[in-house]
């Protein structure tokens, strides 16, 4: 049946289709021109030193120790974004430094003081803010407290697995089920996040990434077992400077058999390497992702580790205690939208600063009990007041006796080291004429006036940040060490 058609209506709906053509332009022109939420894509590698970077090697030239290393596709972030040069943990072991990254808390304060701790599941961290703020939030790959098992606490989505895990054919936990997985882990939880990253493509995303390399006991993939073959490493003035409190990591780690002896420093593990190398693999797979994904502008992407590293310097391997080798970590980040390429930046920067940065970065507001500061004018480029000194720290373990608790303060040209009960092991470093920590200063008369300032600036941080050591510092049934005196601490999440 036809109906009849009014002439003046078709005239006017004739008029108003070019008037929608225009509002619905005007209206996508809008939100193109309003950026949506970043995304984060947060990769941390576990006990990966600052100069274990191409990037890093080439700067440094022929006072870099490993100038063979290359990363090239983590070299690609710090070409299209920033380098910081001077990025530090405030406790220099993996589990404390995750909880860290996650809460902006120092460790005597946040719950987690070792490697033999559970989360606490009630904490308030950039993924149960950003989860609030309406961001789909997943942890995947190495979680690390203790034996944790189960969904990761504050996060919508985890593919993890149970403590240290194992390089090769892992099971990792979906949602906290058990799955089996075949090949390298670090590759079995790229996919993971990769396909993360697909599903959610289309709304604000968070994701944590932790790889397993380079910890011990360093088992490279195939493709990677050979790389860096008869390479030697360059000595450094500290190889044979030994820690005050004595021969430390690898004293006891040789009495059992399990660590080679310290050399001229120029042999190293180049599995340690091979371990990283095979990272940077997958770090390329995650930044192909994104540029498939048309993703690239709208993710703010960070590469970094929960710690560094001694490769023989002071006598040691391991980590832990508060030379620079340990707490001076890779910091790499992007975001095109902000972040001029090729940026470099020498303020000092913590793993404390990660939770308030990335909140503060999807406007959320950032909580008073976090204690980093949010890095938005250093990304920008512009000048700020940024700190000039941080509170470094580290408590005893039953399963490590031979690094002791310690409490410091590092400014951008010198250190000072406590050791609490044994005054006499006091370290002081002038870093601007010594970068290698060889000279204690603590009791030479010359350097009366620097002790003062930094014992003045140590008190300062001390009260600033609340310092205690802890109670949840030791298990059950640990002996406390000799002269080591213990507070009780604060509440996990108090604000």
């Amino acid at each position: 049946m036809n109906l009849p058609v009014c002439p003046a209506a078709v005239r006017s709906l004739r008029a108003f289709v070019p008037v929608l053509a225009v509002a619905l332009a005007l209206a996508a022109s809008a939100r193109a021109a309003t950026p949506r939420k970043p995304n984060f894509v947060l990769i941390y590698t576990d006990d990966q030193r600052y100069d274990a970077l191409g990037v890093v090697q080439r700067e440094q030239g022929n006072k870099g120790r490993f100038p063979w290393f290359k990363t090239p596709h983590i070299d690609r972030i710090a070409a299209e974004g920033v380098r910081f040069r001077n990025a530090f943990v405030v406790l220099s072991l993996c589990a404390p430094s995750r909880a860290v990254f996650l809460t902006g808390r120092y460790n005597h304060l946040n719950g987690i003081a070792n490697n033999a701790t559970p989360f606490p599941e009630n904490s308030v961290t950039h993924a149960t803010l950003l989860k609030s703020a309406g961001y789909t939030t997943a942890s995947v790959g190495k979680w690390h407290m203790d034996g944790q098992s189960g969904q990761r606490p504050g996060f919508d989505y985890s593919a993890s697995f149970i403590g240290q895990g194992q390089y090769f054919d892992c099971p990792i936990e979906i949602n906290g089920k058990p799955t089996p997985s075949t090949g390298w882990v670090d590759d079995v939880t790229t996919d993971y996040a990769i396909d993360f990253m697909r599903r959610h493509r289309d709304a604000p995303f968070s994701l944590v990434l932790g790889f397993k390399a380079c910890h011990l006991p360093r088992q490279p993939p195939e493709r990677a077992k050979d790389r860096f073959a008869g390479a030697k490493a360059r000595p450094v003035p500290n190889i044979g400077t030994r820690a005050i409190y004595g021969d430390g990591e690898s004293a006891a780690r040789k009495a059992k058999g399990k660590s080679p002896a310290v050399n001229d420093g120029t042999s190293v593990d180049l599995n340690y390497f091979r371990c990283i190398s095979a990272v940077d693999d997958n770090v390329g797979r995650v930044l192909a992702a994104l540029d498939e994904l048309k993703l690239t502008d709208d993710t703010f992407i960070v590469f970094t580790s929960d710690n560094g590293f001694y490769l023989g310097e002071h006598g040691l391997d391991n980590k832990r205690s508060a030379y620079d080798e340990s707490l001076r970590i890779p910091l790499v980040i992007r975001y095109p939208r902000m972040i001029a390429q090729g940026s470099l930046r020498d303020e000092m920067v913590l793993n404390l600063d990660f939770a308030p940065t990335l909140v503060d970065l999807a406007g959320v507001s950032v909580p008073r009990g976090m204690q980093g500061q949010s890095w938005r004018s250093l990304l920008a480029g512009k000048p700020a007041n940024w700190r000039q000194s941080f509170l470094m720290e580290y408590f005893w373990e039953n399963s490590h006796p031979d690094t002791p608790t310690l409490v410091g303060v590092r400014t951008t040209t010198a250190k000072l080291i406590t050791y609490p009960g044994h005054a006499e092991w006091t370290e002081l470093f002038d870093l601007a004429n010594d970068p290698f920590e060889t000279r204690n200063l603590a009791n030479d008369t010359r350097n009366r006036e620097l002790l003062a300032k930094m014992k003045a600036e140590f008190g300062r941080q001390v009260k600033a940040t609340g310092f205690v050591i802890p109670e949840y510092a030791h298990k059950p049934g640990d002996p406390l060490p000799p002269k080591q005196p213990k507070a009780k601490a604060r509440k996990a999440n108090a604000r």
